[in-house]
């Protein structure tokens, strides 16, 4: 297994959250799946752990060697629990391009401190 890409992408928090309060809806949508807005809503997620998802989707499609564009970030889904590393799971064209690319693993390191969000992302698998 080869590396295939990196990815890394910062986001000011207070910026995350001015665009969240005067688009809260829309938002949402264009950024997580469905999933990730039913888990934000019940667990009623911080501002901060938004722009650390948003970080972290970023440096995913970097990754994969395509960033915003060719693919969405609510095609990119991570996937936390309590105590455990992130899971990404990818769809539509960002699985598609991924694909293309050999890319059989993703790995994503997420943290934030105010007044910033950071995440990691590394791409892995059998480059064409």
């Amino acid at each position: 297994m080869a590396l295939i890409g990196v990815g890394v992408d910062l986001v000011s928090i207070e910026r995350i959250g001015r665009v969240y309060d005067k688009y809260p809806r829309r938002f949402l949508r264009r950024i997580l799946t469905v999933s990730e807005e039913d888990s934000f809503r019940e667990r009623g997620s911080s501002v901060a752990s938004l722009a650390a998802r948003f970080a972290a989707k970023e440096a995913v499609l970097k990754a994969i060697g395509c960033g915003i564009g060719p693919a969405a970030m609510n095609e990119v889904e991570i996937i936390t629990a309590p105590g455990r590393q992130p899971r990404v799971k990818l769809h539509g064209a960002a699985a598609a391009l991924a694909g293309k690319k050999g890319v059989n693993k993703i790995a994503v390191s997420i943290s934030h401190e105010p007044p910033l969000a950071c995440a990691f992302a590394t791409t892995s698998g059998k480059p064409e």
